[in-house]
C-alpha cells in the first residue's frame, strides 16, 4: 500500500492516505465520508447494470485500512449507506461481524435511511447531526457545526481540476482543508465530483493514481 502522507494541522497529526481517508494520530480515528454501500445494488434493482464488484473494491480498500492503521474508531462523516436495505448491506453486516474489536461512529448523513434496527445489528453508533471530539466537529455537511470549531466534512465529493499542455484537464478527488473547515473525498470510487475552488491559503492535497499529491 502506498505511504500516507503526514499533516499537521491544529497541531495534530493526520495522516491522508491514497486510499480516501485519514488516520488522526492522536485519537487512533480513521476519517471517512461518503461510502454509499448498497449503491451499485440500488442501480441494478432499477434495472442498471451496475458490477457488484464496485461495492467489493469498496470494502476491501476499508478492510486494508483498518488492518493498516488499526484504529479504534472508524469515524463516518456521513452517507455510509446509499438508500434502502439491499443485499450488499447484508454483505456488510457479516464483514462486520470480522472486526467486532473496532468502534464505528455514523454521522448521519442525507441518504443514511436505514432503519435504526439495522445500525444496532451493525453496532455502529449513530449520530444524528454531529459529533465533537477535542476541538474538531464532525458533520455530513459543514454548515451543520459550530463556526467556532474546525469542522470535517463530506456530502459534495470534491474534486480540483488540473491543467496540462494542450488544453488538457482532468478532475481529481482530493482533500480539501479551508480556514474553518475541510471536506474528504469520496470514499467509493462510485461518485462524481464537484470542482472546488480553492483560495492561495487552503490546502489542497489530490488523489493521483496511488499517490497524495499536495497541490497548495
Amino acid at each position: 500500500m502506498p505511504a500516507p502522507v503526514r499533516f499537521i494541522f491544529h497541531q495534530q497529526t493526520l495522516w491522508l492516505s491514497a486510499a480516501r481517508c485519514i488516520f488522526w494520530e492522536e485519537e487512533r480515528a480513521l476519517i471517512l465520508s461518503d461510502l454509499h454501500f448498497g449503491k451499485s445494488g440500488h442501480f441494478r434493482k432499477s434495472g442498471i447494470g451496475i458490477p457488484q464488484n464496485i461495492f467489493k473494491e469498496d470494502l476491501q480498500r476499508l478492510f486494508a485500512q483498518i488492518q493498516f492503521f488499526k484504529p479504534k474508531i472508524v469515524l463516518i462523516a456521513g452517507d455510509m449507506f446509499h438508500s434502502d436495505e439491499n443485499k450488499e448491506a447484508g454483505f456488510f453486516l457479516k464483514w462486520r461481524k470480522d472486526i467486532p474489536q473496532t468502534d464505528f461512529y455514523l454521522i448521519r448523513g442525507n441518504h443514511d435511511i436505514l432503519p435504526a434496527g439495522f445500525y444496532q445489528k451493525a453496532n455502529i453508533t449513530v449520530f444524528e447531526n454531529k459529533l465533537t471530539i477535542k476541538d474538531f466537529c464532525f458533520a455530513h455537511d459543514a454548515a451543520g457545526c459550530d463556526d467556532k470549531l474546525f469542522t470535517f466534512s463530506g456530502h459534495i465529493h470534491p474534486g480540483i481540476k488540473m491543467n496540462g499542455a494542450g488544453n488538457q484537464s482532468i478532475m481529481l478527488p482530493c482533500f480539501y482543508f479551508g480556514e474553518k473547515y475541510a471536506v474528504l473525498p469520496a470514499f467509493s470510487a462510485f461518485t462524481g465530483l464537484v470542482k472546488i475552488k480553492p483560495s492561495t491559503k487552503d490546502h489542497v492535497f489530490a488523489l493521483v493514481e496511488n499517490s497524495v499529491i499536495k497541490i497548495q
